[in-house]
Parts: C-alpha cells; structure tokens; sequence
C-alpha cells in the first residue's frame, strides 16, 4: 500500500504540463494568425474578381435586396454617398466558418478515434505526429496562393487537417495528469494557449517593423504564416521526444458499465425538469455569447482597415491588447466565480462588455476603441472562465464528457451561424462600424437567456469530498 501511496500525485509536475501545451500554443499562434490574415487575403482576391463584382451588381439591379440597401444607405451619414453594395462580406463570412463546420463534423470523429487508437507512442500522439506537420505546410502555403480557386483549396485542406489532431492535443493534458489536478492542469495549458494567442497576433507587427514591409499590401503574410508553421514543427518535436505517452497496445483494467448506467449517462432526459430547463437556456445564452465574440474576432482587422485605417499588423497588434486584458483578468474572474457565484459574475461581465462596446459606437471617439478593447477584454473573461464549470455542475461530475459536448456543439454552432450572420448584416449596412453594436445585441440577448439560468454554482462539500475520495481509492 505504501508503493501505491506514494504514485499518488498532491502537486501538479508544472513543466511537464508546460510541455504538453506546446501542441496547444502551436495551434493557437495559428489560429491568432490564421483570422485576421485570412480575411484580408480573401477581401483582396474576392474584390479583384469581376465574377463576384458582377454579382453584387445583379443584386442591386434586380432584387429587392437593392432598394432596401439604398434605403438603409439612406438612414446612415456615415456611409450615404460612399458605400457600394458587395457580396464581399457575406463571401468572407460563410469562408471563415469552414474551420468551425470541419470542428463540429470531424473534430469529435477523430477524438474517439484517438480514444481507440493502439500503437507504441501512445494514443493521443501519433495524430498530432501526422497531423501538426502536414497543417504546417499547408499553413505556410495560403499567402503565396493567387487565385480564389487555390487559396479555397489550401484553407479547406488546412481545416481539415487542424481538425485531424485538435482534439487529440487537448486531450493530452486529461490523459497525463490526475483527476484531482486537472483543474490546475488546464489552468497551465489555457495561459499556454494565450501566450500563444498573443505571439500571433504580434508577430506580423514585428516584421513589418523589423524589414520595413509594407503592411498595406501584406508583404509581411508569407513570414508571418511560416513562423505559425514552424512553431507548429517544433511543437510536435517537443511532444515527441519530450512527452511520454502510454503504450496504448498495453491491456487497461475498466470497469464495463451496464447499458442502463451508458444510457443515463448520455441521457439529456435523465435530469430533473428544472435542471434540463437551466441547461437549455444556458446553450441559448452560450450561442449568442459566442455568436458576438467571434465576429468580433472574425472581423475586427477589416474593421480596423476601413474605420480605423490599419494594416493588418496593426489589427493583430490591438487585438493583443484584448488578449493581455483577458489574460490578466483570468485569475481574478475565477476567483470573482468563486466568491460571488458563476451566474452573477457572468452577468456582470456581460454588462460591462456591452456597456464600453456601445459607448464607443454612440461617442465615436477614437481613444475609446481602446477602452473597449481593455475592459472588454477583462469583462469577456468574466463570462468565458466561468460559462464551461456552470454547464458542468449542471450535469454533475458523472457527465462531464457529455456535457461537455453540449458546451462545444452550441459554441461551434456560433461560430458557425455568426460570420454568415454578420457577413449579411455588413453587406446591408455598408460599414463595419455596424460590428460594435451587432455585438452587444447579441451579448444582450445571452443576457435575457441566463437569467432563465437556476442551476450552476459549485457545490464545494462535494467536491472536496470528490477529490478525498479519489486520493483514497489512489491510495489502495
């Protein structure tokens, strides 16, 4: 029994956690970089095309479509007599969700695969082994691509390979680490992922900087997205030689569940009618949640472009404020959770979000684009730490895998619906001024739905009690 005790873990192995969230840093640096860059290549060759110019205007000469976009062209000072009407918009958005349509569709696929898999270096390992390098030179190829056709091709080829052993990395941390230390586990691999965040979204403004590039006309896109390729080269170097993984050919004792207890498990019914009322309107809320943030996301570098008069370089460089906003307010909106309960502290950062996002769109002043970027980056944080454990307490600790799911299918969902929804607002409205009120509309209505929310908050005796006893049935 003492052998036994001792394998117990009371502390979390900080640098072999650092370790394994290199795969995790790779793909954020990629994802910080891919968004902003993606969209002005796309705005570029989608611009230059007759085809789709011919298009627009066919629209406006022969559909209702064009009167309501000279009446709302009308009502706006801003763009009357200077807008033209584009399909640009609407294309741009309904590209940018093929990375969250390859999530929810092969993402979970290749995640059970993984769970299956058998080979020598493991489970987990051998998809991002194949995966990570094969993402890279498809990533460094999208800059150098000159037509619709071959820059559609290396983007769906890039999602789908992302989407091969995105799962597969996140789910590392889980497999090597104690079940009583997951929380601080993922606590490490999220701060590996905002420095990720973070390094993609400067890296641009360093080379434009340090080779004087003309950020203007994106000379700087080609180093740019090779630097997100070879981070994602050496990650996988990183989690090869100094990542060990179980041989998943070796024979695991589970305990086989009953078909009775598989199916209460994933069973939405299975809970209480009230419980199942909180949980719907909470999916509700996390949808429209994640339906604004990623618009702005999505199109905050054009937005940047044609109302602020940025590079790209420049939009990755503000964007980074709202990511070290976030960061540094990660710790403490834990803590906020904690203390005053996940529901009001959501609240909370829902209101202030949408207070210094209308702010800045009703004064239009320009230093307060920077007020917005800085509380609401901290006011995001609120929400985001505490929406994914207020969903999990829901379900209780013997449905967390399953809802889990639930959190991540309205999420993708968003992400999905919300560039197509905004690309056709922008197209009608005419500016991207129209980003930073399409926002706080939706936080609004996520607003309305938690409030439905009657279920959620940590129940710490229990979970306390969770964590004794599996340090107990660790110990026998």
């Amino acid at each position: 029994m003492s052998n036994n005790t001792k394998a117990v873990s009371t502390k979390l192995d900080v640098k072999k956690t650092i370790l394994i969230g290199s795969g995790f840093l790779a793909s954020s640096i990629a994802w910080a970089i891919y968004d902003p860059y993606v969209t002005k290549l796309l705005k570029r060759l989608l611009e230059a095309s007759d085809t789709v110019t011919n298009w627009s205007n066919s629209v406006t000469d022969s559909s209702g479509a064009g009167l309501l976009w000279n009446f709302l062209k009308t009502q706006d000072s801003d763009t009357a007599g200077t807008a033209v009407f584009t399909l640009v918009p609407l294309f741009i958005g309904i590209i940018m969700t093929f990375d969250n349509v390859f999530g929810v569709i092969f993402q979970p696929a290749f995640g059970k695969l993984s769970d299956r898999h058998k080979s020598k270096w493991g489970k987990r390992r051998p998809f991002i082994f194949v995966g990570a390098p094969v993402a890279a030179l498809l990533f460094a190829l999208i800059p150098w691509m000159n037509s619709i056709t071959t820059i559609m091709i290396a983007i769906i080829l890039f999602v789908f390979v992302m989407s091969l052993w995105r799962s597969p990395v996140v789910a590392l941390m889980p497999d090597l680490t104690p079940p009583h230390l997951r929380s601080e586990g993922n606590a490490v691999i999220s701060l590996c992922g905002g420095i990720g965040t973070a390094i993609g979204m400067v890296v641009g403004k360093g080379f434009v900087t340090l080779f004087n590039l003309n950020g203007e006309k994106l000379e700087e896109a080609p180093f740019v997205f090779g630097t997100g390729a070879i981070v994602m080269i050496i990650a996988t170097i990183v989690l090869r030689f100094k990542v060990k993984e179980q041989d998943s050919r070796l024979p695991v004792h589970q305990e086989e569940k009953t078909p009775e207890e598989k199916k209460e498990k994933q069973s939405l019914k299975a809970l209480p009618k009230d419980a199942r009322r909180s949980l719907i309107f909470m999916l509700f809320s996390l949808f429209f949640l994640f339906s604004g943030a990623n618009a702005i996301q999505t199109f905050f570098a054009l937005f940047a472009d044609e109302v602020l008069h940025k590079e790209t370089n420049d939009a990755t460089a503000m964007m980074l404020v709202f990511a070290v906003a976030a960061m540094a307010a990660a710790i403490p909106a834990g803590k906020c959770g904690k203390r005053f309960g996940r529901k009001k502290t959501i609240i909370a950062g829902m209101f202030t979000f949408m207070l210094v996002f209308v702010l800045y769109v009703t004064t239009k002043n320009p230093s307060m684009i920077w007020v917005a970027l800085i509380i609401g980056g901290a006011a995001n944080m609120l929400i985001m730490v505490n929406t994914l454990p207020l969903v999990l307490e829901i379900g209780g600790l013997d449905k967390v895998g399953t809802f889990t799911g639930y959190y991540y299918t309205a999420t993708f969902s968003a992400q999905i619906a919300s560039p197509i929804i905004y690309g056709m607002v922008r197209m009608f409205t005419g500016t991207y001024m129209s980003l930073f009120w399409y926002c706080p509309v939706l936080f609004a209505l996520a607003l309305m739905s938690i409030l439905f929310v009657k279920h959620g908050e940590a129940d710490q005796d229990a979970l306390e009690e969770m964590v004794k006893q599996l340090e107990l049935e660790n110990a026998d």
